[in-house]
């Protein structure tokens, strides 16, 4: 897997009038066909597409490598756009827009994966699938630092970082914190490398996937691991229960055929199926 803080090199495939919406190179590509009503009767915003919002980059679930868009959420939408006999496209959006549901109420997408928490105030606004993956939030810190735990922070009156708009930067906003703000994950992490924070909260398989390089965990630690109860979950537009059942579908069968769970071995890690694959709710 590229570094986080590697330069991406997005392949820029069509474009809108919307902006901060970007098309880059995803996995599959083939001509659109005639029809936008795919099998099972899913309507789709593009024929012979199911396009996919996302917001780059965050791996392990998405991110540019080589060229293309990979991670375990393209790789468990490939599974669905597969069931319903079409590819996938990959749209890079502001992740602002997963709040409100905003490209999919527009039908420029189908469907959003973007390692997103399933919250109640989410659900007011976009419909969410089962849960397929548990999510922790962890502490990343320069091991210099001295910060041993979330309160050490706090206590040493250092600065905290999270990235906008997350459960992340929620969580420590309840924890009292007024946390720097980061656009995206890298930015988290770069922010912490180049001194901006001291520390960081972001969710605990980002921070796997980092510090695989033995640079990264020669300089930096973990030094708390949050059990917020996060569960993860792609979304539809509010009432499109039939692309939602597919979701559903192509999950379950995943489970069942062993697929997911050599999926998550390849972009997660080793794999405990007590916590690694939700029951659905």
């Amino acid at each position: 897997m590229n570094s986080l803080l590697g330069r991406r090199a997005r392949i820029l495939a069509a474009t809108t009038a919307t902006a901060g919406l970007v098309f880059v190179a995803g996995c599959t590509s083939s001509g659109d066909g005639g029809s936008k009503t795919a099998a099972g009767g899913v309507e789709l915003a593009k024929a012979g597409r199911l396009t996919t919002c996302t917001h780059l980059p965050y791996p392990p679930f998405q991110s540019e490598i080589d060229g293309k868009v990979q991670g375990f959420d393209v790789s468990l939408i490939d599974l669905v756009a597969k069931d319903l006999g079409v590819k996938q496209d990959i749209l890079d959006t502001p992740f602002e827009n997963f709040k409100t549901g905003a490209f999919l109420n527009s039908e420029q997408c189908d469907v959003a994966a973007a390692g997103m928490t399933i919250t109640d105030e989410r659900k007011k606004h976009v419909d969410f699938s089962d849960p397929y993956f548990d999510a922790t939030q962890a502490v990343l810190v320069d091991k210099k630092s001295g910060i041993t735990s979330l309160a050490d922070v706090k206590a040493k009156g250092r600065k905290l970082g999270a990235q906008a708009q997350t459960t992340g930067e929620d969580y420590a906003k309840k924890q009292g914190f007024d946390p720097v703000s980061f656009e995206s994950s890298d930015a988290v992490i770069n922010g912490l490398r180049t001194g901006q924070v001291q520390a960081v909260v972001i969710d605990y398989p980002v921070v796997q996937g980092w510090l695989k390089d033995k640079a990264n965990a020669d300089a930096f630690q973990v030094v708390d691991n949050l059990n917020t109860g996060e569960q993860y979950g792609f979304t539809v537009k509010k009432g499109n229960r039939k692309l939602l059942d597919a979701i559903d579908k192509a999950l379950k069968d995943a489970k069942a055929d062993g697929t997911y769970k050599k999926l998550y071995e390849k972009w997660i890690g080793p794999y405990n199926a007590s916590v690694a694959s939700p029951s659905a709710s």
